[in-house]
């Protein structure tokens, strides 16, 4: 007799606020509709616009009603599909969702589906979309191309090292600003380490005497004078606001949208299977400890992604090298 799902585990929040207004819940699992499918999800990541969302500083979210479901980045396996569908039982797939990623369960359409290449890791899978797509966005817009040199801010973050990294796969010589303690893996991806802080400029400049053509500003602070500063023309420049405007876009749910972040995530999912860019998976922590998982996060002190498993091998937590140092700063 084929399993039933009649439940499942998500991710809600009845109010704005901080991790502690998240609560985990069992919740009735609709049965797929025509083209839908029952994904179970192994891995989903976290987002930094997820915290906006969920504190209310993200006001294009004030009209949504409560209770609101977490999470938009997810990878799973097909359990239930239509059989005349794209995808059959047993399929493992990445996709995307305005909301609601962040459980063991969903029922989603097909068209927000992305088959996953089976070198991609789960963790790297669950964790593309948001950061992947986003940064896809930007380099696009920008044309970034072979014989561009890019500044890239907070390039050992989710975003930054995928925008940094994909850059650099296009051709474009690549200066990462980051942290001391980041330097040594910004130089593991070929991307030239700069320091934040007082003197930036002739910094950056020493490494690109030819000049600097864009520059994206993950980190929010000063970017567009120090773009100015550089040279670079208000074209070729992307500020945090505008990351966060592709980022909200990237989470709409009518179809052009959903049909537009699954391009991409095609996209980044042949790129990741290629290896035109890395994903480190900085924190990998259950489902059950969310909360921890978005502390995290918001230290502002990981690389790469921070990702959900509903299956963890373990719960036992390891002491993160990142923390050592922090802590004897």
């Amino acid at each position: 007799m084929a399993k039933r799902y009649d439940e499942t585990l998500v991710v809600e929040y009845d109010r704005n606020g901080d991790v502690d207004v998240l609560e985990k819940r069992m919740r009735p699992l609709p049965s797929p509709g025509p083209g839908e499918v029952l994904v179970e999800v192994i891995a989903s990541g976290i987002s930094h616009i997820d915290g906006f969302i969920r504190s209310g500083r993200e006001k294009a979210w004030a009209d949504e009603a409560f209770p609101r479901r977490s999470g938009s980045d997810f990878a799973g396996i097909v359990v239930s599909a239509d059989p005349t569908g794209r995808f059959r039982r047993g399929t493992e797939v990445i996709g995307h969702v305005r909301a609601g990623a962040h459980a063991s369960y969903l029922v989603v359409p097909s068209a927000a589906l992305v088959v996953k290449p089976p070198h991609v890791s789960w963790e790297v899978a669950g964790g593309l979309y948001l950061a992947g797509a986003t940064a896809l966005d930007t380099l696009d817009d920008l044309r970034v191309a072979d014989g561009d040199t890019v500044v890239v801010s907070a390039a050992a973050g989710g975003v930054g090292s995928i925008e940094a990294q994909l850059a650099k796969h296009r051709g474009a010589r690549v200066i990462g600003t980051c942290g001391d303690r980041n330097f040594d893996y910004l130089r593991q991806l070929g991307i030239k380490p700069v320091r934040y802080g007082d003197g930036i400029e002739d910094r950056i400049r020493a490494l690109a005497p030819d000049g600097v053509t864009c520059l994206i500003d993950n980190f929010g602070q000063d970017g567009r004078a120090l773009a100015e500063d550089l040279g670079v023309s208000e074209s070729r420049y992307r500020s945090s606001d505008d990351r966060r405007e592709t980022e909200l876009r990237l989470l709409r749910d009518d179809p052009e949208s959903v049909a537009h972040g699954t391009a991409q995530l095609e996209r980044l999912a042949r790129l990741a299977d290629e290896r035109a860019f890395t994903l480190l998976i900085s924190g990998f922590y259950p489902l059950d400890e969310i909360a921890y998982a978005y502390d995290d996060l918001q230290n502002l002190h990981s690389r790469g992604k921070i990702v959900l498993g509903t299956h963890p091998v373990t719960t036992y937590r390891t002491l993160k090298a990142r923390d050592v140092q922090e802590s004897r700063a």
